[in-house]
């Protein structure tokens, strides 16, 4: 089920991993750039429409009202409610360390500042149905909210009869989302991008989806901003023969029970660590209730690879970019620090995935497919702009004439070298 690759082969199968998720988007693209056309002509009736077409809801209002928060409460047992709470907590607490003030350089004749302010209004778009997370919604407005955002939409689908799922909208009261509007899909990122009747239009649009409401974000990005384009779910567990082979197989179910597409990759200098791994897999699967997501992540996407140093290893995790890296090996408290590129780091043998999915307070919503080479995971920043303020006196000015006008007619942008000398014709 799980493969075993040795050194010299690693390369070509991390190549075939990695480019999963590059398919054939052109029918995708296609299908939401009518979504998005008729949303914006046509406004609610277009979401509406679709909405009876993708969840088969007919929805009349989409805003979720009162009575429905309190009927989720009445749903959802006081200890999730708690344990929710407890996340939060924590997520609140790692979040708040982000936060970034603004900046005055000044002297006599000049002064020059940055001013750092939230945007107004934020979209957060939780996927519902069967990936319906309430750790989604914790994890995309607690950052938010600490930013300042005053204005929270949040989004998801309905079911077939028109309700969401009671532990999203709990978490939804739990963190002071605004508003929570029964639609998903590429309409709802359409509705949140451009503004429909009943609808506002966002300043920035952030959450994971499927591949439609991946290609939507995409498409209005720069109309509005986004987070990130998510790709497939993704860990790497770097190994030695210390590390427990049980443990490893439990990460790495936890992680292709998100879809077939998730990656699963041990990298190991263990050869009886990897035999171990790959006996202990069928058993260890066959009893998951999601075991054929699960089966077939690993058929297409699972990888032990066994490399002759730690060092190689380092290697590949560095091309590699996981979104999710556990390091499970003696020295992992000084191992880490070699890492460039990941998207969360997990050290130890009791630091699984599912802690900083749930609870530790860091953010789940984190880079796919490479992209931690040049992202980073959401974060109160997400939700700030800065400002650049400038002032010069006269005197300054002149001070500083020469150089700038000198540069403007390098440039060959004289009505800028103008702008300069005007000021001082008299």
């Amino acid at each position: 089920m799980l493969q075993i690759i040795y050194g010299n082969k690693a390369s070509e199968e991390l190549e075939r991993i990695l480019n999963r998720a590059i398919s054939e988007t052109a029918e995708i693209e296609l299908v939401t750039k009518d979504i998005l056309a008729a949303v914006k002509t046509e406004g609610d009736a277009a979401i509406r429409r679709y909405t009876k077409t993708f969840d088969g809801a007919d929805i009349k209002d989409f805003e979720v009202t009162a009575s429905e928060f309190e009927a989720a409460f009445a749903e959802v047992g006081q200890e999730l409610v708690e344990a929710l709470e407890a996340a939060k907590l924590n997520i609140e607490t790692y979040h708040r360390k982000q936060m970034q003030v603004g900046y005055v350089i000044e002297d006599e004749q000049k002064m020059l500042q940055q001013i750092v302010s939230p945007v107004e209004r934020a979209g957060v778009y939780v996927p519902g149905g069967k990936a319906a997370y309430p750790s989604t919604v914790l994890m995309n407005v607690i950052p938010a909210k600490i930013a300042g955002v005053e204005d929270i939409t949040m989004v998801t689908p309905p079911d077939k009869n028109g309700k969401i799922k009671s532990s999203l909208l709990v978490a939804a009261k739990l963190v002071g989302v605004t508003r929570v509007l029964k639609m998903g899909g590429a309409q709802s990122v359409a509705a949140l991008a451009y503004g429909t009747q009943t609808v506002d239009k966002v300043d920035k649009i952030v959450g994971p989806g499927n591949a439609y409401v991946a290609m939507a974000k995409n498409l209005v990005s720069g109309i509005v901003g986004i987070d990130m384009i998510a790709g497939p779910s993704e860990v790497v567990v770097l190994a030695d023969e210390t590390a427990n082979p049980k443990y490893i197989v439990a990460d790495l179910m936890a992680q292709a029970e998100h879809d077939e597409m998730a990656s699963g990759i041990v990298i190991t200098t263990s050869e009886k660590l990897a035999r171990e791994i790959a006996e202990l897999t069928p058993e260890m699967v066959n009893a998951q209730p999601r075991k054929e997501i699960i089966e077939a992540a690993f058929k297409d996407y699972g990888a032990i690879i066994v490399v002759d140093t730690m060092e190689v290893g380092i290697e590949l995790v560095n091309v590699i970019a996981p979104e999710h890296l556990e390091i499970l090996t003696t020295d992992a408290m000084e191992l880490y620090k070699k890492v460039k590129h990941a998207g969360a780091i997990f050290l130890g043998a009791y630091t699984p995935e599912s802690v900083g999915d749930y609870y530790a307070g860091t953010n789940h919503t984190l880079p796919t497919n490479a992209t931690a080479r040049f992202s980073s995971p959401l974060n109160v920043n997400d939700f700030q702009k800065k400002m650049s303020v400038v002032y010069y006196s006269r005197e300054a000015l002149e001070q500083a004439r020469n150089h700038i006008e000198l540069i403007a007619d390098e440039e060959g942008l004289y009505a800028h070298r103008d702008a300069v000398s005007i000021r001082f014709e008299d």
